[in-house]
């Protein structure tokens, strides 16, 4: 799909379904107990936080300046707190082997300090780095398109969302991912993503936890909470 495309069929002339979509379910009553319980807030003494909640923390964050354009093996644990392992022939090749080259390569050309909403569509469209780095991973012996976006997630959390099962589950399959949630989060003057930094305010979610990041828990922990059983 081209950006062209992608924009024409999202923006319609109204409000998208994915931006209708995620406006419901940032506006539930549940939304800021939800993240504060995610990430450990205010929880009573022997409270456990999800541990999703390290997955931006850990060791720093992967998009820290020394190590943003190379897959660590923080990067690797990280993603595991997300209930996805990398398998560990890939995950040697990435460390060790060319594909960590190849990897390398193209997320130095993925911007590390720009929001999606922020963004010019092209450098989450089709054939972008960003996407070639994506089809690379996902191409990998048992790695598919969750680990694979959880991993570009880690290393640009401010830029490219979690998308998995459960996420599609909610929200739906709209034919570019990236490209639909980057319209959403433009329209009606950015409302979207400044709903979102607003509830990480209200919630006292830390401000580097990315705007993307808690879209995707609020959705995660809604969707969890309604009993639907999607995998990770």
């Amino acid at each position: 799909m081209t950006v062209s495309t992608a924009a024409s069929s999202v923006f319609g002339g109204g409000p998208s379904p994915l931006g209708r979509r995620l406006c419901a379910l940032l506006s539930t009553e549940r939304v800021v107990g939800d993240l504060r319980r995610y990430f450990g807030i205010g929880l009573p003494p022997g409270g456990v936080a999800f541990t999703g909640s390290r997955f931006e923390h850990l060791a720093g964050g992967g998009d820290r300046l020394e190590v943003a354009d190379r897959i660590t093996a923080e990067d690797l644990v990280a993603v595991q707190t997300l209930s996805v392992t990398v398998p560990a022939s890939v995950a040697l090749d990435i460390l060790e082997g060319p594909l960590g080259v190849r990897l390398s390569g193209l997320l130095h050309a993925i911007p590390r300090d720009i929001d999606m909403v922020d963004a010019d569509a092209d450098i989450v469209a089709d054939g972008s780095p960003a996407d070639q780095a994506w089809h690379l991973l996902r191409d990998q012996p048992d790695v598919g398109w969750v680990i694979a976006g959880k991993l570009l997630a880690r290393k640009r959390p401010r830029l490219l969302p979690v998308y998995d099962r459960v996420v599609r589950c909610a929200v739906g399959r709209p034919p570019s991912f990236w490209l639909a949630l980057h319209a959403a989060l433009r329209e009606d003057d950015s409302a979207v993503h400044r709903q979102l930094l607003d509830l990480r305010r209200i919630a006292r979610v830390p401000e580097t936890v990315s705007a993307l990041r808690v879209c995707d828990v609020v959705v995660w922990m809604g969707h969890r909470a309604e009993g639907h059983a999607c995998p990770r």
